[in-house]
């Protein structure tokens, strides 16, 4: 009986421990799923700025030649599929690039498209805007 009775906190210490190890666990899960989850997003958030700088430059770079408004957007989404490819990046979506040409053509100032269109206005300015908004808050 005595050996029973010595036991008991032995099991209760071995209980306790494995369930805080089980907690632990889960616990850790989360939170590395968490952390991977916004590491994702940061990736993809670099990944589309990075899209949106090669696009306009190759939407700009293109101004001045002498082709077609469609042969110059046909142009400027190969310009920027083959510089993402270049840096490895080969599972953007064709549409998303040119999506990020079109979005370049509407900002830029050197277009020609400075007409009283609202919505153009709204996209040139946009990213203007976003950093007066954020100087207003300091």
């Amino acid at each position: 009986m005595n050996e029973i009775i010595n036991a008991i906190p032995e099991y209760v210490i071995t209980l306790v421990v494995s369930t805080a190890i089980v907690y632990a666990f889960k616990y850790l899960e989360s939170l590395i799923h968490a952390k991977t989850l916004h590491a994702k997003t940061a990736q993809s958030k670099e990944l589309w700025s990075f899209i949106e700088q090669v696009a306009d430059t190759a939407v700009n770079s293109l101004v001045s030649k002498n082709l077609t408004g469609d042969a110059k957007f046909a142009q400027a989404t190969t310009i920027v599929q083959e510089v993402l490819a270049k840096r490895g990046f080969t599972n953007v979506d064709v549409k998303s690039i040119e999506s990020a040409v079109q979005a370049a053509y509407e900002k830029s100032d050197l277009t020609g498209n400075n007409t009283s269109d609202p919505v153009k206005v709204a996209i040139r300015t946009a990213p203007n805007r976003a950093n007066d908004l954020t100087k207003e808050d300091d």
